[in-house]
């Protein structure tokens, strides 16, 4: 009897161990977490391995992070949520659903690689089905990526008829996905906390309690730079714990089962809607950085042999043989089973072919929609005078309200108004930047105790009061987060219209503008993309704009591959671009000149809500026969009165090319007139050496050469800063004399 009762006690043991759960992990989930943990690893010693028989041409390594990586895949959705990882982030695609063969293609630079076709080095991950947002080597600039993805959730969420596909536009290329309760995550390193965009992100994230999942890795060295020393205190938990909303956890990254616990929780937080979470993963680096790196040469092998105490393979084994979940027996079946199919795949892999040559300029721009064509090539709506539309003469009243609508407008007014009626025509466009909103403390409009702002040069007035301020919206003082957060945006399928206040303070979001926004869609082989639109004032001639309010620089982003930069110089070409900007599939950079905001030359009356102007179509402003002068923005109107004057005085005519466009230009409206005329000027704000103008009379003198009967010339401003006092701005800056002088001279040549 005894025996008999020890037995059955013995089996509802052995059944209550089998269902027991650890942190909601069944024992079958934790073999599942070991295989993954185990093959991460052993594809990081895979990769080192083929790097060392020169068969791959990098790596870096997830070692010592699998715990706390397959934790969080397992605690969240695959296809589902959202991902925006770092190199370190291997075991958390494995339990996402890529695969060992998919990551060693990436790493052979294969043309299959599905994270970037061989573009990029390994473990920058990205995988559309996933979820997995295409990753940069730029350290940090993918949280505030996160941010906007996480806003894009909630705006789909109260917008969902502006998730609907149309056709003629870039929302004809974009699905959107949304469910109303997805999570983003994103993780970085303990040195990433020393970037000011992880500070930028964590207050937003915080100010508009976002269901962001915040991961940091922190394995207490950014490459040979110890954490004490990155950060103060040597500690980012006790640094951040001020900010409002967050769920906080510090935890042992190495212990899968404390990981998953934890990330549960961060996860349950976000999806509930309560705020964004902040796990503080306390993890090791057993191998060096990179390959790239040496650890030995900082850190000493007693250090290093503390780390390895706590390698979290060799604790889950430990974990999985004390709680009998597998025994030794198992735990090498399931290692055997791991290592022979990364040897099958590596096999396979070695042979797998390389992009073709001549795919490299392939998805540097939307291969959908060519914002060039004919398509975004549109007639201004036409006035029909004094007659009313039933036929009948108006009245003097509706005479004047038809005159007053169809005046000039300046470039102010009809910026304003094509913002207007491309926000009505289409939901998904959100604007923000700093003071864009006509007031951010709503009920200050709602009682009419305010006007209201839209923005500093009032090009944005009125369109929070049109159309709220879940669409248009004031941002920090901080323009990374401007670009950075309309890239998450966009990624999701929103088009964000933001504002960089004034172009001298465009550097802080320089890193976002070169190595994040243009790249993204070539970089992920076609996978994602941002088409975005950031809107600047730019420009001098302002008297008293001085140093840092006249600034011109846009040939930095024209050497920019995958920006589009559009310059008009009047009213009906801002409006016609601006359309097509808003339209189109790609990134576009729209430079607004502030002298020509609200000046006399060149208003013209709204064209209607539907014209459009192509890129890289130029305008010849003025017609001529013996000097062509290509120029753009605010010295357009200052060449045109010097070519006007050159025909009164001297009968010299001159033709003058307004580019509008400068990424695309042009060439042939360029190449046509240098043929016709012989001569050449190519004028422009911005300093002399190195400008945008030096590549186009480059260029005429390289394939025009025959055609020239003169030297090409160049103006621009001299080669120092704007200066404040009015009489030194107007010597830096190309005056109308300055033009005159350059034209004479080169038809007298």
């Amino acid at each position: 009897m005894p025996t008999r009762t020890h037995g059955k006690s013995g089996a509802v043991a052995e059944a209550n161990k089998a269902g027991k759960t650890y942190e909601g992990l069944s024992r079958q989930r934790l073999i599942e977490a070991y295989r993954l943990m185990y093959t991460s690893r052993r594809l990081d010693d895979r990769e080192i391995m083929l790097k060392r028989q020169q068969k791959i041409f990098f790596q870096i390594s997830g070692a010592g992070h699998e715990a706390v990586t397959v934790a969080a895949g397992l605690a969240m959705k695959s296809g589902y949520d959202w991902f925006f990882p770092y190199y370190r982030d291997r075991a958390l695609c494995l339990a996402l659903g890529a695969t060992p063969y998919e990551m060693l293609l990436q790493a052979v630079g294969a043309a299959d690689d599905p994270s970037s076709g061989g573009r990029q080095m390994p473990s920058h991950w990205g995988y559309k089905r996933l979820n997995v947002v295409t990753q940069s080597s730029c350290t940090g600039t993918q949280i505030l990526h996160a941010v906007g993805c996480a806003e894009a959730s909630r705006y789909w969420t109260s917008h969902p008829d502006g998730a609907r596909k149309a056709t003629g536009d870039y929302r004809e290329f974009k699905d959107v996905e949304f469910h109303g309760d997805e999570v983003t995550y994103v993780s970085l390193g303990d040195g990433t906390t020393s970037e000011g965009e992880f500070w930028e992100a964590m207050n937003a994230a915080a100010n508009l309690r976002l269901p962001l999942v915040f991961l940091i890795e922190d394995n207490g060295y950014a490459i040979s730079v110890p954490v004490e020393v990155q950060t103060a205190g040597g500690n980012i938990s006790r640094l951040v714990s001020g900010f409002p909303n967050f769920h906080f956890e510090e935890i042992d990254g190495t212990d899968p089962v404390v990981s998953y616990g934890a990330l549960s929780r961060a996860v349950a937080h976000c999806r509930a809607g309560i705020g964004p979470s902040f796990i503080h993963a306390h993890v090791i680096r057993p191998y060096s950085h990179s390959l790239s790196d040496d650890e030995k040469l900082y850190r000493p092998d007693i250090e290093r042999q503390r780390d390895a105490a706590r390698d979290p393979i060799s604790r889950m084994q430990m974990f999985l043989i004390r709680e009998g979940i597998l025994d030794e027996k198992g735990i090498n079946q399931l290692e055997k089973e791991v290592d022979d199919g990364l040897q099958a795949a590596v096999d396979q892999v070695l042979t797998a072919p390389v992009s073709a040559p001549e795919t490299i300029k392939q998805y540097l721009y939307s291969p959908d929609l060519d914002p060039t064509s004919a398509a975004f090539d549109t007639r201004a709506a036409q006035s029909n005078g004094g007659a009313s539309t039933t036929g009948e003469a108006r009245s003097s009243t509706e005479q004047a309200a038809h005159e007053k609508k169809h005046a000039p407008k300046t470039m102010a007014d009809l910026i304003n108004t094509t913002l207007r009626d491309e926000m009505k025509r289409d939901e998904r466009i959100v604007m923000f930047g700093e003071d864009v909103a006509d007031c951010s403390r709503e009920e200050y409009l709602r009682q009419k105790m305010v006007k209201g702002k839209g923005g500093v040069f009032k090009l944005t007035a009125g369109l929070q009061c049109d159309f709220g301020s879940d669409r248009v919206f004031n941002s920090p003082i901080a323009e990374a987060s401007i670009v950075g957060r309309a890239v998450g945006l966009a990624v999701r399928g929103l088009k964000p219209v933001v504002e960089i206040q004034f172009f001298d303070y465009i550097w802080p979001a320089m890193m976002q503008l070169r190595n994040e926004l243009p790249v993204m869609r070539w970089r992920s082989n076609g996978a994602f993309s941002a088409p975005c639109v950031i809107r600047v004032a730019i420009g001098g001639y302002l008297t008293g704009g001085a140093i840092y309010h006249s600034q011109c620089g846009e040939s930095i982003f024209t050497h920019t591959p995958g920006m589009r930069v559009i310059f008009p110089s009047n009213a009906l070409d801002a409006a016609g671009l601006l359309r097509t900007a808003i339209r189109c599939d790609d990134p576009v950079m729209f430079l607004e000149h502030k002298r020509l905001y609200r000046e006399t030359f060149g208003r013209a009356p709204y064209p209607g809500p539907d014209y459009m102007i192509p890129f890289g179509k130029a305008k010849v402003v003025h017609p001529g026969t013996d000097v062509t002068v290509i120029t753009y923005g605010a010295v357009v109107p200052r060449a045109l009165q010097a070519a006007q004057r050159l025909e009164r005085e001297h009968a010299i005519k001159i033709e003058l090319i307004d580019l509008r466009s400068l990424n695309p230009y042009d060439w042939d409206a360029i190449a046509t007139s240098v043929q016709k005329t012989s001569r050449a000027i190519v004028a422009y704000e911005d300093t002399l050496s190195w400008g945008y103008g030096a590549e186009i009379a480059a260029r005429i003198a390289d394939e025009l050469f025959e055609h020239l009967d003169a030297p090409v010339k160049r103006v621009a401003a001299k080669d120092t800063f704007v200066a404040y006092q009015p009489v030194l701005e107007s010597a830096i800056l190309p005056q109308v004399q300055d033009l005159y002088l350059a034209m004479k001279e080169l038809a007298e040549y």
